[in-house]
């Protein structure tokens, strides 16, 4: 591995590398205003969630690299502490990417950038109406974090109004990633779209505890074909088989047919592969039988 200390490279590799693996990350795409109600219109990849009850959301409009010049939204932030945050889908990305251009202060980004503006119901910037979700925001806070090119200034907002188009939500009335179609920023000129393929599920332990990688037996936990994936899911599940359970998976034709092979190596590389399997199948009980069988 190379290392990288921040003191003593240069600004632009560090910051570079840094969204190269700190990615995807959300786009908020942020409306405000000045004091002469001139509207500014930019995205910002600097940015998550970081509370509920109250929801605060947080971006960071960094200092210039190169000339460690503040943008004009931190100016619109500081005259009038409001925002609207669009979240962009991927029917806008290329609009997006364009208001993300350096024009003079006083050009309204959204007619650059061919999006419609959209009166708020309590703070004065406008919100973007092609966007499927708009948050009307107060400034809670601008935490400046340096003073040289390319140190942020974290600006704190409370969400005291949220718009979502029901286009977007499933039968339950909760938003469907699918439908949402999010876009995010990798490094460089990269973004990456977060439907289709993309999207997957991964079941949260929440109030159940998993048994743990701990739990699988040595020699399938330093398998070389069991991936790490499959070790997670394995140590997802609340809890082992009982006994009877397993002793039932002696019957089962696979199991009987790998049992049978003379060759000790081929038989524990079959034995990982039919665990593998199973556990693709999202039959990870089974996997957890044939494990406990084949080790008893």
């Amino acid at each position: 591995m190379i290392s990288i200390n921040p003191k003593t490279e240069k600004t632009s590799l560090v910051h570079a590398m840094m969204l190269g693996s700190i990615a995807p990350r959300p786009i908020a795409f942020v409306s405000t205003i000045d004091k002469n109600g001139i509207p500014n219109l930019s995205p910002f990849s600097f940015f998550n969630a970081f509370g509920a009850k109250p929801p605060i959301v947080a971006f960071s409009p960094a200092r210039r690299v190169r000339d460690n010049t503040i943008k004009h939204t931190l100016e619109n932030v500081r005259e009038i502490g409001e925002v609207v945050i669009n979240m962009v889908n991927y029917a806008m990305v290329q609009q997006s990417s364009l208001a993300s251009c350096e024009y003079p202060k006083g050009v309204n980004e959204f007619e650059k950038a061919g999006f419609t503006q959209l009166a708020s119901e309590i703070v004065k910037p406008y919100r973007v109406r092609e966007s499927p979700v708009q948050m009307e925001c107060i400034v809670k806070e601008v935490i400046e974090t340096g003073h040289e090119g390319g140190a942020g200034n974290l600006v704190i907002c409370e969400i005291v109004l949220m718009h979502i188009s029901e286009t977007i939500l499933d039968e339950h009335g909760m938003i469907d990633p699918q439908k949402i179609d999010l876009v995010a920023r990798m490094g460089a000129d990269w973004y990456c779209r977060a439907s289709g393929s993309s999207v997957f599920k991964v079941e949260k332990p929440n109030l159940h505890l998993g048994v743990g990688v701990d739990r699988i037996p040595a020699n399938f936990r330093f398998s070389k074909i069991l991936s790490g994936n499959d070790l997670g899911i394995l140590g997802n599940i609340h809890e082992l088989p009982i006994e009877e359970e397993v002793s039932e998976m002696k019957n089962s034709p696979e199991f009987k047919e790998i049992i049978l092979i003379s060759d000790a190596l081929h038989r524990e590389e079959k034995l990982h592969y039919y665990i593998k399997n199973l556990i693709g199948e999202g039959k990870v009980i089974d996997a957890w039988k044939v494990i406990l069988l084949s080790n008893s």
